[in-house]
């Protein structure tokens, strides 16, 4: 008899932080390592936002908050969500969690039954199908195309709804991609969902870091039928390099906040407390440190688009936002686990493969890592390349 429940039997761990784990274990030992695997800014968490974390422990805030959040970040999310998103919430339909992962289970876990479908279009952010089957739903995959920017269309999506169909799952800027969705393509999406009254998880986590003067749109900021219909995700990890504070928050109809709210209240219980603060610092403090990070990233999305599109035998598509390329390698004719082994034991350089979002026949390369790294590590990329 097994000691584990049945539903961890197809639960596979995470392949982007395997990955990286075996890049750190390689570096330890003295191999000179180039890592693009992490989906993690390089960058210090600012000082100010620090400094207030220090304040809030000399302070004495080191207790139980409420479950879902001391009530002047709530205040502060909603503040943010009204001006920069167009979107209005009362605080009761915010609720900061254990990061924006937590935040995207705690919604699936709070709408979804056992054998509902939830529709996550491919190529994913590697947890969402294992969270829905831990939820008990089941994830419904569909396949977008490479000439499409790797985005679902309405017709893609009306054509995969079945009759257990109770969610979409829409990550913009994405994770693997770097996809952004204009605001006629959610709209479509809105209203397909809307005629069969569908919930949309709207997981904005890299909602600043855009580029080629693209333009996030929030999917509840579209129209009131959007925003009854959407579970808004967020957080402070990519946008303020915060990734080990591990806060996040969602924002949703008012039944659904509830049943969150239950759910936090017999997990986690509230997030840190003197984190809290932390973020409280980083909404109200100077955003143009924003600007700064999501300059030197493109200068790096740059040159690596540069150094990608000189190599032959692979394809990608630009990507506009978030910080990574998901590089197509189809015509060499590797599947992707077999690409990143030998990628990593004969040129000592780290990248995701494919099939931990989807679509095999590719590598995830983060740019969250210094210029320097991205030159070498595309020099022996190209070598390996050129070999292939």
């Amino acid at each position: 008899m097994s000691l584990i429940a049945s539903k961890f039997e197809s639960i596979l761990p995470s392949q982007t932080l395997a990955i990286t784990a075996a890049a750190k274990k390689m570096r330890s030992e003295g191999q000179d390592i180039t890592s693009f695997g992490a989906g993690e800014p390089d960058f210090d968490t600012p000082q100010f936002i620090k400094d207030a974390a220090i304040e809030a422990l000399q302070e004495g805030h080191t207790k139980y908050t409420p479950a879902t959040g001391i009530p002047e970040l709530k205040e502060a999310i909603q503040a943010k969500l009204l001006t920069e998103n167009g979107i209005e919430y009362d605080t009761s339909q915010i609720s900061i969690n254990c990061g924006a992962k937590h935040s995207c289970y705690n919604a699936i876990l709070a709408t979804c039954d056992p054998e509902d479908e939830v529709i996550i279009p491919a190529p994913y952010w590697t947890s969402y199908p294992e969270m829905v089957r831990l939820a008990g739903a089941e994830p419904y995959v569909v396949e977008t195309k490479r000439e499409n920017g790797w985005k679902i269309t309405a017709e893609e999506f009306e054509e995969s709804i079945s009759g257990r169909t109770r969610m979409l799952i829409l990550n913009s800027p994405n994770n693997p991609t770097g996809a952004v969705y204009t605001e006629d393509e959610i709209k479509a999406l809105v209203e397909v969902a809307e005629q069969e009254d569908i919930i949309i998880l709207s997981d904005e986590i890299y909602e600043k870091l855009t580029y080629n003067g693209k333009k996030h749109i929030s999917t509840a900021a579209v129209n009131e039928a959007a925003k009854n219909l959407t579970i808004t995700i967020n957080g402070f990890s990519k946008v303020y390099s915060m990734t080990g504070w591990r806060l996040g928050y969602t924002a949703a109809p008012e039944e659904i906040a509830g049943a969150i709210s239950k759910i936090q209240s017999h997990t986690t219980s509230n997030p840190t407390s003197f984190a809290q603060y932390g973020a409280l610092a980083a909404l109200h403090g100077e955003q143009s440190i924003i600007q700064d990070m999501v300059e030197e990233y493109d200068m790096r999305r740059q040159y690596m688009l540069s150094r990608f599109k000189s190599i032959n035998n692979i394809d990608v598509v630009e990507p506009d936002g978030a910080f990574y390329f998901l590089v197509d390698t189809t015509k060499m004719g590797l599947n992707s686990m077999n690409l990143t082994e030998k990628l990593l034991s004969r040129y000592q350089v780290a990248a995701v493969p494919g099939c931990a979002f989807g679509y095999d026949m590719s590598v995830r390369f983060s740019y969250a890592t210094s210029l320097d790294i991205i030159k070498k590590g595309l020099d022996r990329f190209e070598d390996f390349c050129r070999a292939h």
